[in-house]
């Protein structure tokens, strides 16, 4: 298993906007590609007006990663008002290989 992590900046205001058009678009996209195990949207308020937001998605393979992100996994695919919201758009993502795997489950 393979673990995707992106991660940018937003005004804190727009928090719930952002999460919204995010669903809307990379999430759509992640569940829609085949070989996509899930996704997460983490915030972190950074305390200054800004929110760090961080999407972790889990693959199958590269080769699925590929699917969603182009060949060229490395670099980050962006939408088009995502301008709109982001006050860091870093051009890289981060692929992990997953190693060891324990889902805790809330109940």
């Amino acid at each position: 298993m393979i673990l995707r992590r992106w991660r940018g900046v937003i005004r804190t205001a727009e928090r719930d906007a952002y999460r919204d058009y995010i669903a809307a678009t990379g999430g759509t996209d992640y569940t829609a590609t085949p070989g996509n195990l899930g996704f997460q949207m983490l915030f972190r308020d950074l305390g200054d007006g800004t929110t760090e937001v961080t999407t972790l998605s889990w693959w199958k393979s590269l080769d699925d990663i590929r699917g969603f992100a182009g060949d060229d996994i490395a670099i980050a695919r962006y939408y088009p008002e995502d301008d709109r919201y982001l006050l860091e758009r870093p051009l890289h993502v981060e692929h992990h290989d997953v190693v060891a795997d324990s889902i805790l489950s809330s109940e």
